[in-house]
C-alpha cells in the first residue's frame, strides 16, 4: 500500500511515517505541488537491488572517469548555492 503525503505533512509527522514504513511495511510517497519528490520504503524492498555504490570492477583504476569526477567535486566546493547569495 502506498500512502501519499505532502512535504509539509511529512515534516510534521516524520516519526510516525517512519514507524508506518518500518513496522507497517507501508510505502510513503512524498509530494510537492502534486509532483512526487521522494518515496520512503521499508529496507526489505531494497535488498538485492543494485545501487550505484555497489558497482565495482567496471572501470580500471586509471580510467579518465575518476579524474573528471575529482574535477567536478573540486569545482563544486567553490560553488555557492543561490540561496546564500541573497
Amino acid at each position: 500500500m502506498t500512502t501519499r503525503v505532502s512535504v509539509a505533512e511529512a515534516k510534521r509527522h516524520f516519526a510516525d511515517l517512519l514507524g508506518r514504513v518500518a513496522y507497517g511495511k507501508e510505502r510513503v510517497l512524498i509530494m510537492r505541488r502534486s509532483k512526487p519528490m521522494a518515496v520512503l520504503v521499508p529496507p526489505e524492498e531494497l535488498k538485492g537491488k543494485m545501487h550505484l555504490a555497489d558497482a565495482r570492477g567496471w572501470l580500471e583504476a586509471g580510467d579518465s572517469y575518476f579524474g573528471r569526477m575529482d574535477q567536478i567535486v573540486a569545482e563544486r566546493s567553490k560553488h555557492h548555492p543561490r540561496t546564500l547569495n541573497r
